[in-house]
Order: C-alpha cells, then sequence, then structure tokens
C-alpha cells in the first residue's frame, strides 16, 4: 500500500494533530477529539496507535459486523441531513449486534468523502463531516459504542464503512439457526415505517431541490405530520436492550434483524434452521402510516424477529418495546413453501421481496 495511505490509517488512530493544519490532518484532528481516548471495559488501547486493542471479558467470544454505506444507495443527498447519514451508518451494524444478543465493544469507521464535503479552508463546524460525525457519535454514545479507530480517504462518492465489535458469553449467542418446528414467530416493535418512508421522502426531496439550482443538493424539512413516521428510516433504533433480553433471559432460540424486508429475512432464518414459516398477517404490527406490502417486504425496520419455544411465558414488552407473535414455525417439506402467509384461502407462499443487492 502506498505510503501515503499509510500515514492516513496512522492518523486516524495515531499521532496528535494537534496544531493547525488544513484537508485530511485537520479532519483526523477534530474526530479523534471528538471521539475521544476510549476508557471502556473492553479496550485496552482506542485511538492513539497504529492498532486498537481489545480484550474480552473471561468467558466471552467477540461477534464482528462490517456494513458499507454509500451515497445515492443507502442515503441519499437530497434525503438525508449529514446527521441522519451518520446515525444510519452506525445503526445498521449494532442492528446485526441486536440480533445476536451482544453488548457493543467498539467501532472502527472508514471514511471516504469527495474534497467538498470535507472541511472547506480549514472550516470544521458545519461541514458535511463534522455534521456526519455528529450524529454517529451522538448513536455512540446513547448505544455506549466506543468510536476505536478508522481510515480515511478522498472518494468520488460519500462512503463509509463500519465494522463493529460485539461481545456475548461463549456459547450463547443468538444464531439464525436455532428455530425449530413448533416455535412461535415474533417480532420487536412496529414494521413497515420504514419502507413507507420512502415515496414521502421522494416527493419531498424533489419539492426541496427544484430550484437548488448552484446550491445543489439539500435535504428537506420535515413537516411535523410526517415526523413519526420519517423517523423510523432517518434515525432508526437498534433493539439493542431488547437483544440483550433475550438473549440473557433464555427467551428466544433464534434471531436476526429486520434490515431487508420480512419476507426476505425470515427466509433466511429459515434457511438457516431449515425449518419452514407461517406468517398470520392479521397479528403485524404495521406501522401507521404503512401497510401489509410494506410490513412483509419493505425493510428498513431494523426491528428483532426471533422465535420462541413453545412453552417460554414471554413478557409483552422489554424496555419498552411491544412484542408480538406473528405466526409459527413448521417443519420444512419439499410440498411446502420456505415462507407462507395466511389467507382466507389458506395458506399461500410468501416470496422473498425485499432488498437484495444486483436483483
Amino acid at each position: 500500500m502506498p505510503s501515503r495511505a499509510n500515514n492516513s490509517r496512522k492518523a486516524v488512530t495515531g499521532s496528535s494533530a494537534s496544531r493547525p493544519v488544513r484537508g485530511e490532518l485537520a479532519i483526523l484532528s477534530q474526530i479523534r477529539s471528538r471521539a475521544g481516548r476510549s476508557s471502556f471495559p473492553g479496550i485496552s488501547l482506542g485511538i492513539g496507535d497504529d492498532c486498537a486493542l481489545l480484550r474480552p471479558r473471561a468467558g466471552e467470544e467477540f461477534a464482528v459486523t462490517t456494513d458499507l454505506t454509500v451515497a445515492g444507495t443507502h442515503f441519499r443527498l437530497d434525503w438525508h441531513t449529514p446527521e441522519s447519514a451518520g446515525h444510519r451508518a452506525l445503526a445498521r451494524g449494532l442492528s446485526d449486534l441486536a440480533a445476536m444478543g451482544a453488548r457493543p465493544v467498539a467501532a472502527f469507521l472508514s471514511l471516504g468523502l469527495p474534497r467538498g464535503f470535507a472541511n472547506p479552508k480549514g472550516h470544521w463546524e458545519g461541514s458535511w463531516v463534522a455534521r456526519f460525525m455528529d450524529g454517529l457519535l451522538a448513536l455512540a454514545e446513547a448505544s455506549k459504542t466506543p468510536l476505536a479507530g478508522g481510515d480515511l480517504s478522498e472518494t468520488p462518492v460519500v462512503l463509509a464503512d463500519i465494522v463493529l465489535i460485539g461481545a456475548v458469553p461463549t456459547g450463547t449467542a443468538l444464531l439464525r439457526s436455532g428455530a425449530r418446528a413448533g416455535d412461535l414467530l415474533y417480532v420487536t416493535g412496529s414494521v413497515g415505517g420504514g419502507a413507507a418512508s420512502l415515496p414521502h421522502l421522494n416527493r419531498l426531496g424533489k419539492e426541496s431541490n427544484a430550484d437548488a439550482g448552484a446550491g445543489g443538493l439539500r435535504p428537506p424539512r420535515i413537516p411535523k405530520a410526517l415526523a413519526p413516521l420519517l423517523a423510523r428510516h432517518l434515525a432508526p433504533q437498534p433493539r439493542l436492550a431488547q437483544g440483550l433480553a433475550l438473549r440473557r433471559r433464555g427467551l428466544a432460540s433464534a434471531a436476526i434483524d429486520l434490515s431487508d424486508g420480512l419476507s426476505t429475512d425470515l427466509t433466511h432464518l429459515c434457511e438457516e434452521s431449515q425449518v419452514a414459516a407461517e406468517v398470520d398477517p392479521a397479528l403485524l404490527p404495521i406501522h401507521p402510516g404503512a401497510d401489509l406490502n410494506y410490513a412483509l417486504h419493505g425493510g428498513d425496520d431494523y426491528e428483532l424477529l426471533f422465535t420462541v419455544r413453545p412453552a417460554t411465558r414471554m413478557p409483552k414488552a422489554i424496555a419498552g418495546v411491544a412484542l408480538t407473535c406473528i405466526g409459527r414455525i413448521l417443519p420444512a417439506r419439499a410440498n411446502r413453501a420456505t415462507v407462507s402467509v395466511l389467507t382466507p384461502q389458506g395458506p399461500e407462499p410468501l416470496e422473498p421481496r425485499g432488498w437484495e443487492h444486483f436483483a
């Protein structure tokens, strides 16, 4: 790797950039200042050297996930504020940890920026990258997830690659492969709201940018009446507390997060567990403003979909988030769809029509 790239990587986790400078070093210095020197139990050495050093507790193993966020694919400059883009970049990985019942240990951010999105003329406050970090670090603080390092590069489009390290007691992680025939199927919160936000954002974005001209793209103002619905997409809340409780209390037998759509994510869970599933649409907790199609296929909800042994006594809610039984797990058979939905005419196959890259 060229020496300049090596120096860039060291600067994020390495030597101090306290003197006033412009460009790359100024951005790195500001990010380091915002993130601080981590003093969390799972981090032996955070920002300040070539590598971070992580230390699991006795009897724990690491859960590692990575999520790539790219402008134009995972967020849009005419829809999302920089704060929303930063929040969503971290939320996606935190939702994966929640599905495993893991507690966050550390986050690593590799950030690619076009030149105009950096701190122009050395001004950090108000720059796109500063506001992106505001959104990311606010969620990091709320979820007790220290930023322990990363990388920075100039790129043609904005992109953020998040690596998240979680920890879970050895052998206790919630897996997709733990469901068995007879289990009940549950979901946290409500479904459909994330995807139902998109037509509204598309309309508002067009209206906001109709006269943008040379000023470039800008996210719209959100009407008060639409704020509760659009928040499902703009600032999703990973169900970390719920995932931890499901694991600690032995309530769930298998779990997955709902990022790609219930029909698609449930298919993944069934395939890993080698079972089938049946969903009752009348039981679905559909978010106000969404419909059944969004609830089944929309995705972007970041709720947890999980299975429960039939004899398990389930609470109605965990940490203020409702738990709803929406169906059951069945034996896999040659003449049975992997996932089916109940209709007045009986069970009908539910094809996975959620989000899929390259589809």
